[in-house]
């Protein structure tokens, strides 16, 4: 009589799939449940239409609130990176008040001007007000703001 070893492990588990485990779960997940539900359902008292309708109705709850959700991140992302003229556009037709700089020393020339802004543009990555009075300041450099 012939006898064989024991049968080595390594050749039947490396083949099996391992699952990660997760502590949420998205609308494929619940997708996959429902149908493994709808699968193994005793066919003398199948599932009640009503608690069905209620299932698919979370399922789509699900599936909007995750859809919204990723439409607010992508504003919330956009709102980041908005570019300065849009940020500053509304001031377009107010007065300023700010104080006038000598560029060359960085020392202050009048005490306070104020002006009509009629344009922004950008410069540098930052927003740049064109005003009435023929000057260009840069947005932080305003200390007051009023409709007339």
């Amino acid at each position: 009589m012939k006898t064989t070893g024991a049968i080595d492990s390594n050749y039947y588990l490396d083949s099996q799939s391992t699952r990660t485990p997760s502590a949420t779960l998205d609308k494929d997940d619940f997708l996959q449940i429902l149908m493994v539900q709808l699968q193994n359902q005793d066919p003398t008292s199948p599932m009640d239409d009503s608690k069905f309708v209620d299932q698919m109705t979370t399922f789509t709850n699900l599936e909007q609130v995750m859809n919204i959700s990723e439409a607010v991140q992508k504003i919330a992302g956009k709102q980041t990176s908005m570019s300065p003229v849009l940020q500053y556009s509304h001031m377009i037709d107010k007065q300023v008040t700010y104080n006038e700089y000598d560029e060359e020393t960085g020392q202050t020339v009048t005490d306070t001007i104020t002006s009509k802004v009629k344009a922004i543009t950008q410069k540098g990555g930052y927003a740049v007000l064109e005003l009435e009075n023929g000057k260009s300041i840069f947005a932080d450099a305003v200390t007051k703001v009023s409709n007339e």
